[in-house]
């Protein structure tokens, strides 16, 4: 057993050496939690809204979790998104047609542009009828 004793000079060096190597793995973890960090979580693209048949002719289904207007018409489906194409804001369904909320665009029935500042209309979704026999709505 050693009895050689520990010099002030000694333990001051021992203690700062083991402080600046703790603060050097901490801030090394901090980094790498900084940089593995995801903001969100990889946005859904595909949407099984259920049988054709659960749709009457002539509705127009509000689909928040999209946000979208599915319509069923005598001619088929459609599918129109409601993210204004100028800013994307969700864009409110009107009477005669659409408001977007933050500029005042407005779109007719069909998703047209009738007043800008939007200089494009909204865009019409893939919607397709799968094997099973659903409505699946694809997002780009």
């Amino acid at each position: 057993m050693s009895t050689e004793k520990l010099s002030r000079r000694d333990f001051f060096i021992m203690v700062r050496t083991g402080l600046l190597t703790l603060s050097g793995l901490l801030g090394l973890g901090g980094l790498l939690r900084f940089f593995s960090y995801q903001s969100q979580p990889p946005a859904q693209t595909e949407f099984v809204l259920g049988a054709p048949e659960d749709y009457a002719v002539g509705s127009r289904t509000l689909l928040p979790q999209v946000p979208a207007l599915l319509v069923h018409s005598a001619t088929g489906f459609t599918v129109l998104s409601l993210v204004c194409p100028h800013l994307g804001c969700t864009v409110e369904p009107q009477p005669n047609g659409f408001t977007c909320p933050c500029h005042g665009s407005r779109f007719d029935q069909r998703g047209q542009v009738t007043h800008g500042p939007a200089s494009q209309a909204l865009t019409i979704l893939h919607l397709e009828t799968a094997a099973d026999g659903k409505l699946h709505l694809f997002m780009k």
